[in-house]
């Protein structure tokens, strides 16, 4: 202060030593775009703390997540089906036992009037029954539809661990991206301060104007609410990696932006990525699953109609005591078939028929409607990826443009050409290029991620490319 002092009183305009103080103000916020690494510093308590990686927190995720448990859990209960479908078509073998003890009370005319006698005896019976399913349709039908229940289940938790890949991948590189908005902002406040306290001498040393003090004023008020809001969107983001990976997150390992690759999609064309989706998708591998199982429902309705035939083979021991024998024991031994003929059913067997082929339509148009929106999911993501390397590309010049004119807006602010605003403007701009840098490289990446998860191929090893990006 004393030295812009000296210069009003020498009659000279300080323009000089206040541009320096703002170049000096304006020096990290230099630092961070040729950097753009985006982390926030680590403080103090958490310097010395390893960082959660990508693939750690994915490792962490697929033993902790509660949703892909609760699909394992789901997948198991679903896998269950199978066995006792089959169990319906194999031996039932079944035995019983019965003990019974008797009063029989005759009652039987005599010369002086009816005589009644009363007679106390045990009777027992044991039974063992086999029976061998030969021709049930219901039973058959049921066993292929569990098939294909089966199928779906393994195909609804194959898309649950795609799904979890980016969720994860998203969460993180999401916590990321707010530790690089909240870093710009830091410094965007160190500069606005800076050039506050600049403005403010020159304006007590007679040199300045009461705008430029205001301007520089709202800005760093603005700035102390971004501030906060930024704060709070670090530890939301990472609260929501926190649920997934459950474990503590503190400090996460920042985007390498010397290591990100910038690369084409592979295979480069639409249609194969579209073509291998179709394939190879968890999502239609599901629903194809579930248009199999109400094919065999409609087979399961139709069955009321058709007849059954069971082989049987039973042995049976009767003992009892009457008042005729006493010790008396039966030996029976039976084998031979059972047939059963549906005649006539109050049209149940047609309605649930009708029902049946409703549901396979249902399910055929689900099948459709998802391969549709599935082939504008993929060309989504594919455009995410080929757009959004022009894209990265584009805003690094941006960003190279906006640091050439804060430095031209410095030097004419020092030649008295330019304002106070002016510089304050030009260096908003750049921290909004260094913003859409720093989304659109995220965005990349998690499309890449994305891609690979319609295409069903969202596993460690596309989570591990992300994470080569990454500084250790």
């Amino acid at each position: 202060m004393r030295s812009i002092l000296s210069a009003v009183r020498a009659g000279r305009r300080p323009l000089a030593g206040v541009a320096l103080a703002c170049a000096a103000a304006c020096g990290p916020l230099a630092a961070w775009s040729q950097a753009a690494a985006g982390s926030v510093p680590a403080s103090s308590a958490s310097a010395n703390a390893a960082s959660l990686t990508l693939s750690q927190a994915y490792q962490a995720a697929l033993a902790q997540d509660a949703v892909i448990r609760a699909a394992r859990a789901t997948a198991d209960v679903r896998r269950e089906r199978l066995p006792q479908a089959r169990a319906q078509l194999l031996p039932n073998v079944s035995a019983g036992l019965s003990r019974n003890k008797n009063k029989l009370t005759a009652t039987q005319p005599g010369f002086f009037g009816p005589v009644t006698s009363d007679q106390d005896y045990f009777s027992s019976n044991r039974t063992l029954t086999i029976r061998q399913p030969i021709f049930r349709p219901f039973q058959f039908a049921d066993y292929r539809q569990a098939e294909a229940q089966v199928a779906d289940a393994e195909a609804t938790l194959e898309k649950e661990v795609q799904n979890l890949a980016v969720r994860v991948a998203g969460a993180y590189l999401e916590a990321l991206l707010a530790d690089d908005q909240l870093a710009l902002v830091m410094v965007q406040k160190q500069a606005y301060t800076t050039q506050l306290d600049a403005a403010r001498k020159r304006f007590a040393g007679g040199a300045g104007v009461r705008t430029d003090v205001d301007e520089a004023q709202a800005r760093l008020d603005l700035t102390l609410a971004q501030e906060l809001e930024a704060k709070q969107n670090v530890d939301f983001t990472r609260r929501q990696l926190q649920v997934l990976v459950n474990v503590p997150v503190t400090k996460l390992a920042p985007l390498d932006e010397r290591k990100l690759e910038l690369v084409e999609p592979n295979p480069p064309r639409l249609q194969d990525w579209i073509d291998r989706a179709e394939l190879t998708s968890p999502e239609l591998r599901s629903l194809r699953a579930q248009a199999e199982a109400s094919r065999r429902e409609i087979e399961k309705a139709r069955s009321g109609h058709l007849p059954t035939l069971d082989a049987i083979a039973q042995w049976s021991i009767s003992q009892n005591d009457t008042v005729t024998q006493t010790n008396s024991r039966f030996d029976n031994k039976a084998i031979g078939l059972q047939l059963n003929v549906p005649l006539y059913s109050g049209g149940y067997v047609s309605s649930q028929t009708r029902q049946a082929v409703a549901d396979l339509e249902r399910a055929q148009e689900a099948l459709e409607a998802t391969r549709r929106d599935l082939g504008t999911r993929v060309e989504k993501e594919y455009r995410g990826i080929t757009e959004g390397v022009l894209r990265v590309r584009a805003l690094e010049q941006a960003v190279r443009s906006a640091e050439t004119a804060v430095v031209s807006s410095r030097r004419s602010f020092e030649g008295g050409v330019r304002t106070i605003v002016d510089v304050l403007n030009a260096e908003q701009q750049q921290v909004s290029a260094l913003k859409d840098l720093a989304q659109a490289r995220y965005l990349y990446m998690i499309s890449r991620v994305r891609l690979r998860s319609l295409a069903g191929e969202a596993d460690a090893a596309a989570v591990d490319e992300i994470n080569a990006w990454l500084k250790p």
